[in-house]
């Protein structure tokens, strides 16, 4: 029998829990920059939650950071070559 997703999974880790317990009393939400379903998504994984939290960190600023950058010319040029990746026509079989 398929798992139901309508009902939220309660976290393994204590701390998430006693926060979400908190918020639900209060009926205020705290204003973290840890989304607990990241975490919970990466403990399921099997992955280090703080390893996945800075990864993603840095990957939301890096994209910015690097087309301010390039020059004009420099995303013209990468801006054809993803084009003509993208139109480029498969290998036959």
């Amino acid at each position: 029998m398929p798992e139901r997703k309508s009902k939220k999974k309660k976290p393994d880790d204590i701390n998430i829990l006693a926060s979400s317990i908190v918020e639900q009393a209060t009926g205020r939400k705290k204003k973290s920059p840890i989304d607990p379903d990241v975490v919970q998504k990466a403990l399921d994984e099997g992955k280090d939650p703080l390893a996945v939290l800075l990864g993603q960190r840095g990957g939301l600023k890096g994209g910015k950071v690097r087309a301010a950058k390039l020059s004009a010319e420099r995303r013209k040029e990468i801006a054809q070559k993803a084009a003509q990746a993208r139109w480029k026509k498969p290998k036959s079989k």
